[in-house]
């Protein structure tokens, strides 16, 4: 017979001790080190009701993870009861109708397989080893955002878990707020087992080009790499970053072209005008290993912080701030952070900004700062480091992607990421769907009463 605390799972239980717990409470940050009462490794839609029912029973907080990229660590509740969502990974593309049914647990590179051989895609993050669902529900910038719009623009439809453990589903015709709410507002409302994607033909073929130049040399580069992004066509994601060498600082900027190659050559040729590179690096590769270059092995070892900013101008004082990266000079020590530059426009504009929960769209530049490191003693000095550096960029800055929000940013992060008049819809919506915040381990959208 099952009881209140060992459901009929499709799934897991595990509990502490139990083998495969440790793997399931790591996420993308060594710094998160908590320990749930109880991990759900759920294996059906089944499961996901049953843990909420078993956590509502138990008073406990409930915390989910998809791909566990969450560098807050949000997935992981001290004490409380995490639903694995990874056992649900399963993607099915229908080529005919340009389709892709997409479970929760799915992470990006299993969407990109599936839909690949028939020359398909959809947006899909920079990284394969990202979870579709925490990115998706935020948002979910990637490669080809410019050209199909954000992954939220692209779902036609959501199956959800309420925080009373019923499965309800959202689309333009169907829960048409919910739906709103779901493309942009993150994990508020409930808990998503199923997406259905629009695919797109995208071929097979990209080009990636990237120009390094020496930092005290950059200004000058980044005024005309900001002005050719202003007319760059919608094919070309323009990119820049800065990062610390043996040698001195480097900037590095270029675009990743998502169809045929010979059409995005066209630019390379702009960009050499740019300046003297020291280094530049041109390739070919296909979408698939585009989506993996960034992919990285033993991440969860590091430990991370991030800084971040939707900047809609970069004028030359921006520039400057973007170089020193929160020091006073360029040299400025061996424990600043990378910071990083990523071109919104083309698709992600055109979708009205009432259209949905995401905001920004005006959005010309995404900011990043990040470090990642080993050594807990370096804890502090890190993270300051990188909150330095997005400080900086805080006169230019017009919001935040909130899935790029660090953990401690809390009501104030929230209120950057969304206006107050979206953010009062938001707010309306989830009195409706979560009045007692159960999902509140997330960037929270609180209920009107609390």
């Amino acid at each position: 017979m099952t009881t209140a605390t060992s459901p009929r799972l499709d799934g897991r239980l595990l509990t502490p001790g139990d083998p495969g717990y440790d793997a399931a409470r790591t996420v993308w940050n060594a710094m998160i080190d908590r320990r749930p009462r109880m991990i759900v490794r759920a294996a059906s839609v089944a499961d996901v009701v049953a843990a909420v029912r078993l956590a509502r029973e138990l008073d406990l907080e409930i915390g989910v993870r998809c791909g566990g990229h969450n560098v807050a660590g949000l997935a992981v509740p001290a004490d409380g009861l995490m639903i694995d969502l990874t056992p649900l990974n399963d993607v099915r593309v229908d080529p005919i109708r340009r389709r892709a049914r997409v479970q929760g647990g799915a992470l990006l590179g299993a969407l990109d397989r599936a839909s690949q051989p028939y020359g398909l895609a959809t947006t899909a993050g920079n990284v394969s080893h990202t979870g579709v669902g925490g990115l998706t529900l935020g948002g979910g910038m990637g490669w080809l955002a410019r050209q199909h719009g954000l992954a939220c623009d692209n779902v036609a439809s959501y199956t959800m878990v309420t925080a009373d453990g019923e499965v309800v589903t959202a689309s333009r015709t169907e829960n048409l707020d919910l739906f709103w709410g779901l493309r942009g507002g993150g994990g508020n409302f409930g808990i998503v087992t199923d997406f259905d994607f629009q695919l797109h033909h995208t071929g097979t073929q990209t080009l990636v080009a990237e120009f390094d130049f020496r930092a005290e040399d950059a200004v000058p580069v980044l005024e005309g790499w900001r002005d050719l992004n202003a007319v760059a066509p919608r094919q070309a994601t323009f990119t820049a970053d800065v990062r610390s060498t043996a040698s001195g600082p480097i900037a590095t900027v270029g675009f990743v072209w998502v169809g045929d190659p010979a059409q995005g050559h066209r630019l390379v040729p702009a960009m050499r005008a740019l300046g003297r590179p020291v280094a530049e690096r041109v390739t070919t590769p296909s979408y698939l290993e585009l989506q993996q270059r960034d992919d990285t092995t033993g991440g969860h070892a590091y430990r991370r912080y991030s800084s971040a900013h939707y900047l809609r101008q970069f004028p030359t004082a921006a520039i400057e701030a973007f170089l020193l990266r929160g020091a006073t000079d360029l040299h400025g020590g061996t424990q600043l952070p990378g910071v990083g530059l990523q071109a919104y426009g083309g698709a992600i504009a055109d979708v009205a900004d009432a259209d949905a929960a995401f905001s920004h769209r005006g959005t010309t530049f995404e900011f990043g700062a990040g470090s990642r490191w080993t050594e807990p003693s370096e804890d502090d000095a890190r993270m300051a480091a990188a909150r330095r550096a997005g400080s900086a960029l805080d006169p230019y800055a017009d919001g935040v992607y909130v899935n790029s929000l660090a953990g401690d940013e809390g009501q104030r992060g929230v209120r950057r990421a969304y206006p107050a008049a979206k953010l009062a819809r938001l707010t309306a919506l989830k009195t409706v769907w979560d009045p007692q915040n159960v999902f509140h381990l997330n960037h929270n959208i609180r209920p009107s009463h609390a």
